[in-house]
């Protein structure tokens, strides 16, 4: 049988918008009358969802709305959604910094948090005085604290800044040394948000493994937010997808990915106007086409043309780069005219970018555009198409490259010698 660590009961949290505090007196009056009546609080009853691009039709909002799960003991659970989804408001209530509105949390064991940048630091203190601070808010002695020192130092990579006091870190420091903290005091639970991707990317793939040691090795758990797909399939088993203060699903983390993949990445079709008015340098427009026809729907082997217009009013020499993400938000190309002997000079011209030959073999992608010029950045669009790759006939052999050929092809010759 499963051990349940932490239980989340249909928890909500409620705030009130355009205002600082509890609101107004005629409020707190209402509800102090229903509450000594032993009635229900009034304006629990009424709040828009978590939306933020609707209009508002009260002054109350559901940052969360009746969530419900539970969390085994060694498990690493993932927490998906877009920005504003309630990710961060849920991980403040499971680690005590706000309260919820309704619904109540059962866990076993401590609870350690890293929620934002240098959580639970003092800026005063040292590097290593905030360790012992860390652990007595964590409920441990100083000699359990003394016997982690060395490791936390060392795995953080502070040690020249450790007698330092924390306000003069840089924020990759402050990260370091704070996941170090959280990661070391032996936690039974570790809340950890998105404030790895602070971090450079060797801290990052330390911290990651970290995770998995403390989950796999010693049997405790985590609770991770990332909008970094590669992070969140390397190293979860569930993931909670969050949609607007309401729990969209719990599954298994390959099953959750290409749900909130399809749902969340931006696709606005193939044809994409852009508003840019404060530069000289700007994009107008962009397109994605298959063999001449507007589409996102490509197959393995097919060219993809992608037609950007440019307005260049200062006729100066600007440089068009194309970034391509997989499925995971990972990169795994950057190209731009630059690398080539490409010139674009011209007032007004439409660019037009051939990817030959897609190398994919399957899957969701996506197209980051930037315009450059004077060696800086005028002009970013992210995410501007999400284009799928089918399996198609690569090698011109009469049948698709199927998904278990790996995830890119090569254009390989062979001969007898």
């Amino acid at each position: 049988m499963l051990d349940v660590i932490l239980k989340v009961d249909h928890i909500s949290k409620q705030y009130r918008l355009g205002v600082v505090g509890t609101g107004t007196l005629s409020h707190d009056l209402k509800r102090w009358i229903y509450k000594i009546r032993g009635k229900e609080d009034p304006f629990l009853k009424i709040g828009d969802k978590n939306d933020r691009n609707s209009k508002a039709k009260s002054n109350y909002v559901w940052a969360l709305k009746d969530i419900s799960f539970e969390v085994n003991k060694g498990e690493v659970l993932g927490i998906i959604g877009k920005n504003g989804a309630g990710k961060s408001t849920l991980l403040k209530i499971l680690s005590r910094v706000t309260s919820p509105t309704t619904g109540e949390i059962k866990t076993k064991g401590r609870i350690a948090s890293l929620l934002e940048v240098g959580t639970g630091f003092h800026p005063e203190l040292t590097g290593k005085e905030n360790i012992y601070l860390n652990g007595a808010i964590l409920g441990m002695t100083k000699s359990e604290i003394k016997a982690k020192e060395e490791e936390i130092i060392e795995f953080s990579g502070c040690q020249r800044y450790i007698d330092t006091p924390v306000k003069r870190y840089s924020s990759g420091m402050r990260v370091r040394l704070a996941f170090a903290v959280a990661a070391f005091l032996e936690p039974d639970i570790l809340v950890v948000d998105e404030v790895l991707a602070v971090g450079d990317a060797e801290f990052q793939k330390k911290a990651v493994g970290k995770m998995q040691d403390i989950s796999k090795g010693d049997g405790r758990t985590v609770l991770f937010v990332s909008h970094d797909m590669g992070a969140i399939q390397n190293l979860c088993n569930r993931c909670v997808i969050l949609n607007d203060g309401l729990i969209q699903s719990i599954k298994p983390t390959s099953e959750a990915i290409k749900e909130y993949l399809t749902i969340n990445v931006l696709d606005s079709g193939s044809v994409k106007e852009f508003q840019k008015e404060a530069t000289l340098v700007k994009m107008l427009s962009a397109e994605i086409q298959n063999n001449g026809i507007s589409t996102t729907n490509f197959h393995s082997g097919d060219d993809l043309d992608l037609f950007v217009s440019i307005e260049n009013e200062e006729h100066v020499p600007v440089n068009l780069f194309v970034g391509l993400y997989d499925q995971y938000g990972e990169k795994i190309a950057h190209f731009g005219n630059t690398y080539s002997k490409f010139d674009i000079k011209s007032e007004s011209t439409k660019v037009c970018v051939k990817l030959k030959r897609l190398p994919f073999v399957e899957g969701r992608f996506h197209i980051n555009l930037s315009l450059h010029a004077y060696g800086k950045p005028h002009h970013l669009e992210k995410e501007v198409f999400a284009f799928e790759v089918s399996p198609g006939d690569y090698y011109n052999m009469g049948k698709n490259v199927l998904r278990n050929n790996g995830k890119f092809l090569m254009n390989v010759g062979w001969n007898e010698t």
